[in-house]
C-alpha cells in the first residue's frame, strides 16, 4: 500500500484519518456550531487519536482561526491522493478516505489493515453528524467519480437526448455508420503507436484489407462489381473511419476512392470488368498518380506524356524530367497499378490530360522495367500512408489502358471524344473526380468533433482555482472564456456538416451542366471546412493545456494528420480563387443573358438592402430579438456575399480598363477574391443549416413533412444562431466599413455571442455526444469516464 499512496509524515495516521473531514467541514468556509459539537464529541471517542491528536483537531477546528489557504490545499492534495488510490470495490465516501489515509500513515500498513477497517463505522458517524457534504466539494474529493459522473450529469440536465442529435447527423446512413464503428471497435483495430513508417503501414494495409474484406471499400461501386452502388454509405463510412485512424481513412480514401474512382468515372466497361472488383476487395491495390513535382494545382500543365505508337497500339508513357515526376503519391510502395494522368500525344498533337492505367509491379510486388519509384520518406503527419513518387521512362502499355470515357483512339488511330471542345472535355473529365474534395473535408470535420469532443469532456471535468478561498474549485468550462474558445467552434461543427452534407447531395445527383457549380462549391466548402480543421484542433489543444499536449490525447496525431487537409486536394488558397473566378463568371453572366432586365433587379436589390437593411434605425438596433432574428443574420451573410462579389467585378474592370492585364488584375485583387468566395461559403452554409433545422419537428419555421426531431430542433437553433453572431461578429470590421451596423450594434454582436455561450454551457456535454464517437474510438483518457 505504501507504494500506491504516499502521506505526509509529519502527520500522525489519527489526523491523517481526520482530514477528510476537516476539509469538508471547512469547504464551505466556515464551521457551524452544530458541527463542531458533533466534530468534537465524536472524535473524543476514537481510539486511534493520541491527545496531542485531539489538541490539533481542536485548532484546526476553531472557528475563529479558519485554516490558512495553504493548509487547506493540502488537506485537498492528500485527500486527492488518496482518493485516486482508493481501491475500486472501496466506497467512494470520507469514511472511506479516512481509514485509507490513517493505514497509509502508518510505519507498516499492511499489519494495520484490520485495525483500521474496524474504525470505519465511527468514522461513518462522525460522516453523516457533518449534516451532508456539499456536492461540489464531494465532487472536488473524488476526481474519478467526478470524471465518470459530471458529463453524465450535463446531459442529464439537458432537455435533448445526445441521440436525437446524431440522428439527425447521421440521417438515412445511420446502419452503415453504426457496421463501420462496430467494425473499428474489434480487437484487431487496436490502436499501437508504431514509430517506424514501415511498421505503421503494414497495420494500415492491415486494416484496410479487414474493411475490404467487409464490403466497405467497395460500397460505392455497381453491384455487379460487388459493390452497393451507393457513394452516399461510402462517403458515411469514410468520416466514421476518420474517428480511428487518419492513415487509414487517407489510404482507404485512395485504393477506394481515388484509383478505384478514377477507373469506374474515366474508364468505360470493360475497364471495369478488368478492375473494379479486385479493387473492391484490395487485390488489386492502386495508386492515382496526377499530381507532380513542378505542378501541383495546376494539371492542365502536366509534363507526364503518353504517345501513342499506331504500328504497335501501344501508349508510351514518359516523364521528361526529374521535376515531371508523380509527387506524394499515397499508395504507391504497396501498388501494383497507377492511374497515371499524361497528356496524350496521337500523330504530334496533344489533346490535354488523359489518365492510362500503368503497371508498376507485377504480383510477388517486384517494381517492373521502366518504372522508378521513391519513398517520400517521414511526413509531419499521416506517416501510415505510403506515398512516393513515380516516373516512367518509356513504358509501353496497351491503348486499351487508356481510360477513354471521355476520348479514346479509335482502330485507325485518330483520337475521339464525344465532347467537342478541349477545354469542356478537360473540366468534364476533372468534374468526375471532384469527388476528393467533396470527402476530404469530412474526414476534417470529423477530426474537429474528435479534438472538440476530448476538448469540451475535459472541460466539464477539470477544476481550476476557487471562487474564494476556502471553496472547491470550479469547473473550466463555467469559465466564459473557455466557453467563448470552444462553444462557438462546436456550432460551427454542426453548421459545416449541414453544408457538407448538401455539397454530397448535390455531388451524388449531378447533372452534367451543374459540375462546374458543383465543383467550384467543392472547392469552397473543402477549403473552409478543413481550415475550420485546423482551427479547432489548435484551439482544443490549447483549451487543455499541458494534458492535451501529451499523446496518448490524440491531439498530437489529429493536428499532424490533419495540417496536410488544407494543401492536398487543391491548396486552398487557390481553390477559394477557383470559386471567386466561378462567382465572377456568374455574376458577369447574369448581365450578359438578361441584359437591361439585370441590371434593372441589382438596382432594385441594392434600393430595397438601403431602405430594409442599411436605414439609420435598422444599422444601430440593438436589442437582442432582432438580432437573433433570421431576418437581421442571415440578410448579413447574403449583404456581405453579394456586395464582396460584385465590389470585386467592379474594381477588376477598373484596373482592366486602366490597361492591366486580367493576370495583373486578378493579382491585385487576390485577397478580394477569397473573401469574396469565403463570404459564399459561409451564406450557403448558413442557408443549409437553416434548411436542415426548419426539416425538423418543433422549429421556429418548420418545413412540410418536418421529421421528429424531440426538442433537438430549438436547440439546433440557437447553435446555429451562435454561428452566425460569431461569423459576423469575426467580419464586425468589414461590417463597420461597409456601414452596415453601428459601432453600438457591434458591441451588442459581441455580448450576445457571450450569452449564447453562456446559455449553451449547460447543454455542451449533449452536442459533443451528438457526433456520436464511441469513447473506445475518441481514446483519449482525459475525455473518458
Amino acid at each position: 500500500m505504501g507504494a500506491d499512496l504516499q502521506t505526509n509524515t509529519y502527520l500522525s495516521p489519527g489526523i491523517q484519518a481526520m482530514l477528510p473531514f476537516l476539509y469538508a467541514a471547512w469547504s464551505d468556509r466556515h464551521l457551524s456550531v452544530p458541527e463542531i459539537e458533533s466534530l468534537r464529541r465524536e472524535a473524543a471517542q476514537l481510539p486511534f487519536l493520541t491527545e496531542d491528536d485531539r489538541r490539533v483537531l481542536s485548532d484546526w477546528s476553531d472557528p475563529v482561526h479558519p485554516p490558512s489557504r495553504e493548509r487547506f490545499q493540502q488537506w485537498l492534495t492528500n485527500t486527492r491522493r488518496a482518493a485516486e488510490a482508493l481501491p475500486t470495490d472501496r466506497t467512494a465516501s470520507l469514511a472511506e478516505l479516512g481509514t485509507w489515509l490513517g493505514q497509509a500513515a502508518e510505519s507498516d500498513p499492511e499489519a494495520r489493515a484490520d485495525y483500521w477497517r474496524e474504525q470505519l463505522p465511527a468514522l461513518l458517524q462522525i460522516e453523516q453528524g457533518l449534516g451532508g457534504v456539499r456536492e461540489d466539494t464531494y465532487r472536488s474529493l473524488f476526481p474519478r467519480y467526478d470524471e465518470r459522473e459530471k458529463l453524465n450529469e450535463a446531459i442529464r440536465e439537458s432537455s435533448v437526448d445526445p441521440a436525437h442529435l446524431q440522428q439527425i447527423l447521421e440521417g438515412p446512413h445511420a446502419e452503415v455508420i453504426r457496421r463501420v464503428k462496430e467494425i473499428l471497435l474489434r480487437p484487431s483495430f487496436e490502436r499501437t503507436i508504431l514509430r517506424i513508417k514501415e511498421d505503421y503501414r503494414e497495420q494500415v494495409l492491415r486494416w484496410c484489407k479487414e474493411l475490404a474484406r467487409e464490403g466497405i471499400g467497395a460500397l460505392s461501386y455497381p453491384r455487379e462489381y460487388g459493390g452497393q452502388g451507393s457513394m452516399q454509405d461510402y462517403a458515411a463510412a469514410f468520416e466514421t473511419i476518420a474517428y480511428h485512424d487518419l492513415s487509414l481513412t487517407i489510404k482507404f480514401g485512395v485504393q477506394f476512392g481515388l484509383w478505384g474512382g478514377a477507373i469506374y468515372n474515366l474508364g468505360t466497361k470493360r475497364h471495369h470488368e478488368a478492375y473494379l472488383r479486385e479493387t473492391g476487395t484490395l487485390e488489386l491495390p492502386g495508386c492515382f498518380a496526377m499530381t507532380e513535382t513542378g505542378h501541383g494545382s495546376n494539371v492542365r500543365g502536366l509534363e507526364t506524356t503518353a504517345v501513342y505508337d499506331h504500328e504497335n497500339r501501344e501508349l508510351i508513357v514518359h516523364t521528361p524530367s526529374i521535376t515531371a515526376g508523380k509527387e506524394y503519391i499515397g499508395n504507391a510502395m504497396h501498388s501494383r497499378m497507377a492511374a497515371v494522368f499524361c497528356q496524350l500525344i496521337v500523330d504530334g498533337e496533344s489533346h490535354g490530360v488523359h489518365a492510362v492505367v500503368v503497371p508498376i509491379r507485377d504480383e510477388a510486388g517486384h517494381t517492373l522495367a521502366g518504372i522508378r519509384v521513391e519513398d517520400n520518406g517521414y511526413k509531419l503527419g499521416l506517416n501510415g500512408v505510403d506515398n512516393g513518387r513515380l516516373w516512367f521512362d518509356q513504358v509501353r502499355v496497351p491503348v486499351d489502358n487508356l481510360l477513354d470515357k471521355y476520348g479514346g483512339i479509335s482502330a485507325e488511330g485518330n483520337y475521339e471524344s464525344p465532347i467537342e471542345s478541349p477545354s469542356r472535355r478537360f473540366f468534364t473529365m476533372l468534374g468526375t473526380l471532384v469527388g476528393g474534395r467533396v470527402f476530404v473535408p469530412r474526414a476534417g470535420l470529423s477530426a474537429a468533433k474528435s479534438a472538440l469532443t476530448i476538448a469540451v469532456r475535459y472541460g466539464l471535468r477539470r477544476r481550476q482555482f476557487p471562487g474564494e478561498s476556502l471553496r472547491s474549485e470550479t469547473i473550466i468550462l463555467d469559465y466564459p472564456n473557455q466557453q467563448r474558445r470552444l462553444l462557438p467552434l462546436v456550432a460551427k461543427a454542426y453548421a459545416v456538416q449541414f453544408g457538407l452534407d448538401h455539397l454530397l447531395d448535390r455531388y451524388v445527383n449531378r447533372t452534367e451542366e451543374q459540375m462546374r457549380e458543383i465543383e467550384a462549391m467543392a472547392a469552397g466548402l473543402k477549403s473552409y471546412a478543413t481550415w475550420f480543421a485546423t482551427a479547432a484542433i489548435q484551439e482544443g489543444r490549447e483549451a487543455t493545456g499541458g494534458k492535451g499536449y501529451l499523446a496518448e490525447n490524440r491531439f498530437a496525431d489529429l493536428k499532424a494528420d490533419t495540417d496536410i487537409f488544407t494543401t492536398f486536394e487543391g491548396d486552398n488558397t487557390v481553390l477559394m480563387q477557383l470559386l471567386a473566378k466561378s462567382l465572377l463568371t456568374e455574376f458577369n453572366k447574369s448581365f450578359q443573358e438578361d441584359g437591361n432586365i439585370a441590371v434593372l433587379k441589382y438596382l432594385g436589390r441594392r434600393v430595397t438592402t438601403i431602405v430594409t437593411e442599411q436605414n439609420p434605425y435598422v444599422v444601430r438596433q440593438t436589442d437582442r430579438e432582432h438580432l437573433e432574428s433570421r431576418s437581421f443574420y442571415q440578410s448579413a451573410f447574403h449583404f456581405r456575399a453579394r456586395r464582396l462579389v460584385s465590389t470585386l467585378a467592379q474594381r477588376l474592370r477598373a484596373y482592366i480598363k486602366d490597361g492591366k492585364s486580367a493576370y495583373e488584375a486578378g493579382l491585385l485583387c487576390q485577397t478580394h477574391m477569397i473573401a469574396a468566395a469565403e463570404a459564399y461559403v459561409e451564406q450557403l452554409v448558413l442557408d443549409e443549416s437553416l434548411r436542415r433545422v426548419d426539416g425538423l419537428d418543433g422549429a421556429r419555421h418548420p418545413s412540410e413533412g418536418s421529421e421528429p426531431s424531440n426538442g433537438a430542433a430549438q436547440l439546433l437553433e440557437k447553435v446555429i444562431t451562435l454561428y452566425a453572431a460569431h461569423t459576423i461578429e469575426g467580419h464586425a470590421a468589414w461590417y463597420l466599413e461597409s456601414g452596415y451596423i453601428s459601432g453600438p450594434k457591434s458591441k451588442a454582436i459581441r455580448k450576445l455571442v457571450d450569452i449564447l455561450c453562456a446559455e449553451l454551457r449547460p447543454e455542451a456535454g449533449v452536442l459533443v455526444d451528438g457526433f456520436g464517437i464511441p469513447d473506445e474510438l475518441l481514446g483519449a483518457p482525459i475525455a473518458l469516464a
